[in-house]
């Protein structure tokens, strides 16, 4: 099977059956010093190993081509879906402004392999509240390590979610925090829902048009219900949407061997089931944003895509004007859903480079 990264809501994980009793092995590879690293003459950075956080060894990346450079905390999505593998690109152009942390959240990817889970065991044993302790604890680190006054806060999808949690908890340690694909709340599956339903209905989509009519409205207690929305919607954002080039998601080698995809199939699995619960009661259905107030200490800057059917952008807009912050600015992209293209990573490289750096100065 070969794994892509959905950043998001899996279309796949509830279809396939699930391997997730075998334990596997780790690669191996030596721990990233937790010492501050020497920058002399603007030197490069690459590192990659596992850091002691939240009590366990979490597989963390270092990269960059000046350790002088501002450095960014990607916060991944999925839940289990690492940026690990593909960090050659989209995002490799930007090591030569920017040095970035990579983070295998706990359940996910190396981080996974590391502690591997038996799901029978441990039915509910992520938590938005105990990875954005991991996050933080990520964060501290890597501002110590790198000599960086404060981090740049980036994430995706599930990551956005995370990311306010990160930014709620630890604002000293961020300059601003950037959100693409951003997730609210329970808004996100009614307007998702709702809208992947009428352009299937206008399509003349009979046969979608009574899947998601079975379905209902959410909140759901079915475990594949949000993953089958997700694989629907998909098909219709492609029709208004530009793709990604697939050369995006080229592994680096080292995640390409057997043992590495192993990782990351169940860790996404994993994470899924975490996520949304055998009976409704995962973390999904735990998101409320609001909830944790929309005082902000640092500048916000959310962008989304117009056609995107998971994160709404009318859902992620109306949560944007309740914000307040030191500054804050909103951006909505043409031909863009909720998975990464060209547009959206052009976009982002413009607003970390002409809003977010100069901040740092």
């Amino acid at each position: 099977m070969r794994y892509l990264p959905r950043f998001c809501i899996a279309s796949l994980s509830l279809l396939l059956p699930l391997s997730l009793g075998a334990q596997t092995t780790t690669p191996q590879a030596s721990a990233i010093g937790t010492a501050p690293i020497e920058c002399r003459n603007g030197k490069a950075v690459n590192e990659e190993g596992f850091v002691k956080i939240g009590g366990i060894e979490q597989w963390v990346t270092i990269k960059g081509e000046n350790c002088r450079n501002p450095v960014i905390l990607f916060v991944h999505g999925g839940p289990g879906n690492p940026m690990t593998p593909y960090a050659n690109s989209p995002y490799r152009p930007w090591e030569k402004e920017f040095t970035f942390v990579h983070w295998d959240q706990r359940g996910a990817g190396q981080t996974y392999g590391r502690n591997p889970i038996d799901p029978e065991t441990e039915e509910h044993i992520l938590s938005l509240e105990g990875l954005a302790a991991d996050g933080v604890e990520v964060a501290a680190f890597a501002a110590k390590h790198l000599n960086a006054k404060k981090l740049i806060l980036f994430g995706g999808s599930w990551g956005s979610a995370l990311g306010v949690h990160i930014a709620k908890r630890r604002p000293d340690l961020f300059v601003a925090y950037v959100g693409t694909g951003q997730l609210v709340g329970p808004d996100n599956d009614k307007e998702a829902y709702r809208k992947t339903l009428e352009l299937a209905r206008a399509a003349g989509d009979k046969k979608t048009v009574e899947m998601l009519e079975g379905f209902g409205l959410p909140p759901w207690t079915n475990p594949r219900t949000p993953g089958l929305l997700r694989r629907i919607s998909r098909i219709y954002e492609a029709k208004a949407t530009d793709p990604a080039p697939p050369s995006w998601w080229s592994r680096a080698p080292q995640y390409s061997n057997d043992e590495a995809l192993i990782n990351y199939g169940k860790g996404e699995d994993f994470s899924w089931l975490q996520y949304v619960g055998m009976k409704g009661d995962g973390m999904h259905y735990t998101l409320d944003l609001p909830k944790l107030g929309t005082d902000f200490q640092m500048p916000v800057f959310m962008i989304m895509g117009a056609e995107d059917l998971t994160s709404v952008p009318e859902v992620a807009k109306r949560y944007f004007d309740s914000i307040r912050a030191p500054q804050k600015e909103y951006f909505l992209l043409p031909r863009t859903g909720h998975d990464h293209n060209h547009i959206m990573v052009e976009a982002q490289y413009k607003v970390l480079t002409t809003k977010v750096r100069p901040l740092l100065r």
